[in-house]
């Protein structure tokens, strides 16, 4: 797995993911991540339009979602907190770009 960029907003408590994501085959692309971040899915939504999947992480939850029609893929989480766990998590993605 390739990802092109990384972005921590810690206003928005997001880490956005910019790579080459097919919809359709979207666990393609979330199982390895999640396998790279040490993570584990919790909770799988996948919609028409939208795939919001529930990872854990050291005891926080962190939401996985994936946007088709704006192509965007962020992690987020609910506190602030938690925005600590993304900065860290970027670090071990950094490896991937």
């Amino acid at each position: 797995m390739k990802l092109e960029s990384l972005q921590l907003d810690p206003v928005a408590k997001s880490l956005s993911i910019q790579a080459k994501i097919d919809f359709e085959q979207f666990h393609l692309f979330a199982e390895p991540l999640a396998a790279a971040m040490d993570a584990r899915v919790i909770e799988r939504h996948d919609g028409a339009d939208r795939h919001q999947w529930l990872l854990t992480f050291e005891g926080t939850h962190i939401q996985l979602n994936y946007e088709f029609y704006a192509d965007i893929c962020w992690l987020g989480v609910e506190r602030e907190d938690e925005v600590e766990v993304l900065e860290y998590l970027a670090s071990l993605l950094r490896r991937l770009l």
